[in-house]
C-alpha cells in the first residue's frame, strides 16, 4: 500500500511539473516581442492599451478571446497584405510581416493574447 501511495505521489508531481513548465513555455518573450514590432513600425499604428491609427493590442487580444481560431486568424492578418478599417473609418493596406519569422510572428501573437 505505501509503494502504492508513493507511485502516486512521483506520477502527480510530475503531471504538476510538465504542466508547469509547458506554462512558463507558453509565455510571450516581451522584450523580443516589442523590439520585433518596434523593427516593423507596430507601434506606428498600435499601442498596448490605447487606440491609435489602429486598435490597441489590448482590444485586439479582447477581440480573439476564447475564439478557437484566434491564432491563424492573427497569423493570416500579420503576414498578408489585406485592407484594414482604420479607426478614423478611412481603408488603408496593412504591412505585411515575413513569413520566414514565424517564431517571431508566434512570439507576437501570444504577447498580444496576453494583454
Amino acid at each position: 500500500m505505501k509503494m502504492k501511495n508513493g507511485r502516486i505521489a512521483i506520477i502527480t508531481a510530475a503531471m504538476l511539473g510538465t504542466v508547469f513548465s509547458a506554462t512558463a513555455f507558453a509565455a510571450a518573450d516581451d522584450a523580443a516581442a516589442k523590439k520585433y514590432m518596434k523593427k516593423h513600425d507596430c507601434f506606428k499604428c498600435h499601442a498596448e492599451d490605447k487606440t491609435k491609427k489602429g486598435p490597441s493590442y489590448k482590444k485586439i487580444a479582447d477581440k480573439y478571446k476564447d475564439k478557437a481560431d484566434a491564432d491563424a486568424k492573427m497569423y493570416e492578418h500579420m503576414t498578408s497584405s489585406k485592407k484594414v478599417k482604420l479607426e478614423d473609418g478611412t481603408e488603408e493596406e496593412h504591412k505585411a510581416l515575413d513569413k520566414s519569422e514565424d517564431k517571431d510572428i508566434k512570439n507576437i501573437i501570444t504577447w498580444i493574447r496576453e494583454r
